[in-house]
């Protein structure tokens, strides 16, 4: 019996063993084996398969928006008579967006970068920040004395979370480029692939990080120095001592996209995306949110707050009346007459703020007066201008240096650069990206089904001899004016006198959304949509960033298990 007892532990414990074993086994399996090659992704080059589900970290200021479905276009009023937004149903995927508008704080802090990277005291950067610095003339009134805002608003710290304006367009855009190299630049730090501090001590015109410019080639960012920028272990482990004390050899790399560390690129929003983001339809448990019943950001046809704790509190700032861009002093004020501190007012169901009032705001597309839903109804665009990197003679990649900077000549003869050293210069697609293809056929689709019969009986197809009486001869046949700067920084002016021109619409204005302080409750409306020029600016149009979300439509439910 004795026996029999020892044999029987013995044969448990075998069983233990091999269970043991086989779950070591499996869970070794599960965590380090390519489902397609069943090879060990703990190697040197299974950074992409060992980094699959890795999710999208939300950039600084950001909030996350799931994505959806909603009615885009007129909702209730059209006092205006624009008819320029009659209602689509529309699709947007997820995305990130600002919280609040950009601050006065945000966009110093971008022109003192500026200024200690480019001095405007060299010749080569003298016009880099100029070009990037707000108009604070938009303030100027022939009938009003606002000399304050005009000499403070900017820089003073009062006004510091106060919205940025006199912000064009271009400068909105370049901003947005500015930021997502400074973000992934302190990403890339906090993950050890940038030696500390070195964003702010080892930074220089000559040697600039940017995010694509990293991406394209880690080794030569900062000027190639390699103690700056650093390599690590893919997996993210030092390397293991084996039984006769010898260390394992791993191969250190550089960060790339699949090491799931560096952000998209922070972006103007697109229209169906600000929209969507201001309606914010995610918090309605109506049935008829899909038609596109929601008057403001908030529930109710109301600008006042109905809730006890603060009943008749205005919820957005905006202009009550002639002369009344407040309200009476006291409780029935709205608390500001001209722009307010950002977060003066509830957030929206996204937890966004000010989508409604304080200044309106830049989008990304250029301004039609329809949206053409028929082509398309899922991340609707107008804007695409199709580019990839330039390769030069030596077939390597050309990065912008201080002799080739590009600069554009304003409308009011400011001179604005629109790349900056350490960028790889870009071109237009050509035929080796668009031959056969279904889905595009040329870079720039900024006037895609413009042309067609159904939109215009006056359109001349192909007969036009030169670009620009091709221009001339466009659906939307605006002036055409050629402001530029002679060698000497003289301004020289060519304006177009015709008197054929029907439209102020061409491939140069924007759109711009939501009300501002200086505007009635009608443009509160997130379906307003108005235009301006791409190179002019305003004291009621600032801006907030967006980033596209990649990975899950949704927070809520887990990814399914590997």
């Amino acid at each position: 019996m004795k026996v029999n007892k020892i044999v029987a532990l013995q044969v448990m414990m075998s069983i233990v063993l091999m269970l043991g074993t086989a779950s070591c086994s499996k869970k070794s399996s599960s965590s380090h084996a390519s489902r397609a090659t069943g090879w060990d992704v703990d190697s040197q080059n299974g950074t992409a398969a060992r980094n699959a589900g890795k999710k999208q970290q939300a950039g600084p200021g950001l909030v996350f928006v799931e994505g959806g479905t909603f009615t885009m276009g007129k909702v209730q009023d059209d006092v205006m008579h624009d008819w320029n937004n009659t209602p689509t149903q529309q699709h947007v995927q997820s995305f990130y967006m600002d919280e609040t508008e950009v601050t006065n704080g945000m966009y110093l802090e971008y022109l003192e970068w500026l200024k200690k990277v480019f001095p405007p005291t060299e010749e080569s950067y003298k016009n880099i920040y100029a070009g990037a610095s707000p108009d604070t003339l938009v303030w100027r009134n022939r009938l009003g004395y606002n000399e304050t805002m005009t000499n403070n608003y900017l820089r003073h710290p009062a006004y510091a979370n106060y919205p940025v304006v006199g912000v064009n367009w271009i400068q909105a855009v370049e901003f947005s480029k500015w930021r997502t190299d400074r973000v992934n630049e302190a990403v890339l730090e906090k993950s050890g692939y940038i030696k500390k501090g070195a964003k702010t001590n080892d930074v220089s015109a000559e040697s600039l990080f940017t995010t694509e410019g990293y991406v394209a080639s880690p080794s030569t960012s900062y000027g190639g120095n390699e103690e700056i920028v650093l390599k690590k272990s893919p997996n993210g482990r030092r390397p293991r001592k084996g039984k006769d004390g010898a260390v394992e050899e791993q191969k250190n790399v550089y960060a790339q996209r699949s090491s799931g560390v560096i952000l998209p690129e922070y972006r103007l929003p697109t229209e169906a995306e600000w929209e969507y983001a201001a309606a914010a339809d995610v918090g309605q448990r109506e049935y008829n949110i899909y038609k596109g019943q929601k008057k403001y950001p908030w529930s109710g046809d109301y600008t006042r707050s109905a809730k006890r704790k603060n009943r008749g509190d205005q919820l957005a700032n905006f202009k009550q009346g002639n002369g009344d861009y407040g309200g009476i002093a006291g409780w029935s004020d709205d608390g500001a007459d001209i722009t307010n501190n950002v977060k003066s007012y509830p957030a929206n169901d996204f937890g966004l703020y000010d989508m409604a009032g304080n200044v309106a705001e830049w989008v990304a597309d250029v301004y039609r007066p329809i949206i053409d839903n028929e082509a398309n109804d899922f991340n609707y665009f107008r804007g695409n201008q199709y580019a990839k990197n330039k390769i030069g003679k030596d077939g390597k990649l050309e990065i912008i240096t201080k002799d080739n900077i590009k600069y554009t000549t304003l409308s009011n003869g400011k001179v604005v650069a629109t790349n900056l050293p350490g960028e790889i210069a870009q071109v237009p697609v050509d035929e080796n990206e668009t031959y056969l293809r279904q889905n595009f056929s040329k870079s720039d689709n900024i006037n895609y089904r413009d042309g067609d019969k159904q939109s215009s009986r006056y359109y001349d197809f192909g007969d036009a001899e030169s670009a620009e009486d091709a221009k001339k001869e466009a659906m939307y046949n605006s002036p055409v004016h050629n402001v530029t700067t002679d060698s000497l920084g003289n301004m020289v002016r060519k304006y177009d006198n015709s008197s054929k021109r029907t439209t102020l619409i061409n491939d140069n204005a924007r759109v711009y959304k939501g009300g501002s302080w200086r505007d009635r409750a009608y443009w509160l409306d997130p379906a307003q949509r108005r235009y301006f020029p791409q190179d002019m600016a305003t004291d009621y149009i600032g801006f907030r960033c967006a980033m596209s979300r990649v990975g899950a439509k949704t927070e809520r439910r887990k990814s399914p298990r590997n």
